[in-house]
């Protein structure tokens, strides 16, 4: 039985910083293949109400996660540069992850995008800072064109719906073997789910 895990991140999301970063290793260890899967948070939480992330609009909550953000990334040698803006804009990166799936460049492409944001912090929605992205992945830039292509955004739009179906509200999230992990907190869970036998 192939062993396999949907990853779904957001390039806005702080917390799929940290998964983004580890989870290839984490799953290529255990024999587990990793279903990259951009998606937009956006339409999921206008949908209860939010305009924003919940992270602003809960300051106390968005006070722990900042703090907690350099925790975790101290811990794992990560470098961490808290954004002048927050959250990102993160559509044209998505787009841009889903066009480098053809081309086996998502992984490399989002590691990419958020040592941009934490180490440089750069803007992510800027087309010349994707440039970058793109080649430090081993990509082409012709890859900018196709990703506003009337086809790449239909696909990131059906994937956030399927993002919707599968129960997801936040991110990163984590589907496998019908069950749904949030946070990445829950990585190695979801991950001893998809190697391991039905709970």
């Amino acid at each position: 039985m192939s062993r396999e895990i949907t990853f779904w991140f957001e390039f806005a999301s702080t917390y799929s910083y940290l998964s983004v970063m580890r989870i290839g290793a984490l799953a290529s260890a255990n024999g587990i293949n990793v279903v990259w899967k951009p998606f937009l948070l956006g339409p999921i939480f206008a949908a209860q109400g939010w305009h924003s992330s919940p992270f602003n609009l809960y300051p106390a909550k968005g006070h722990y996660m900042w703090r907690d953000m350099e925790r975790q990334c101290a811990a794992r040698g990560l470098p961490f540069r808290r954004p002048d803006v927050f959250p990102q804009n993160g559509l044209a990166a998505a787009r841009l992850a889903l066009a480098a799936d053809g081309h086996g460049g998502t992984e490399d492409f989002a590691k990419a995008v958020y040592t941009a944001l934490f180490q440089d912090g750069a803007d992510i929605s800027d087309e010349e800072v994707l440039l970058q992205c793109l080649q430090q992945a081993g990509l082409d830039g012709s890859l900018m064109a196709q990703a506003g292509s009337p086809e790449v955004k239909a696909a990131l739009r059906a994937q956030t719906e399927q993002a919707i179906a599968a129960g997801i509200f936040g991110a990163p999230s984590f589907t496998c073997r019908g069950e749904l992990f949030w946070g990445d907190d829950r990585l190695e869970q979801a991950l001893d789910h998809a190697a391991g036998p039905a709970i």
